[in-house]
C-alpha cells in the first residue's frame, strides 16, 4: 500500500467524531467499490496498532468466525 494513501486518509480523518468514522465505513462498505478497500485497510491498521494482545485475539477470532460463515 502506498504511504500517500495512509497519509491522506489519516489527514482526512483527524479529529472526526465516531459518528463521522462510522459514516465513512458504512459508505465504503455499501458502495462495494474495490478502490475503497485500501482506505478500510488503513482504518484496520490504526485499530490493530493500538490494540493490546487480548484485543488482537478478539479481533482475529471475530474475523475468523466472519470468514467461516461467509463460505
Amino acid at each position: 500500500m502506498n504511504f500517500q494513501i495512509r497519509d491522506a486518509i489519516s489527514a482526512n480523518m483527524t479529529n472526526n467524531s465516531s459518528t463521522d468514522v462510522r459514516s465513512v465505513i458504512d459508505d465504503a462498505i455499501q458502495r462495494g467499490e474495490e478502490h475503497l478497500l485500501p482506505g478500510l485497510g488503513v482504518f484496520f491498521e490504526q485499530l490493530w496498532k493500538r490494540s493490546d494482545e487480548k484485543e488482537k485475539a478478539e479481533i482475529t477470532n471475530e474475523l475468523s468466525e466472519a470468514f467461516a460463515q461467509a463460505q
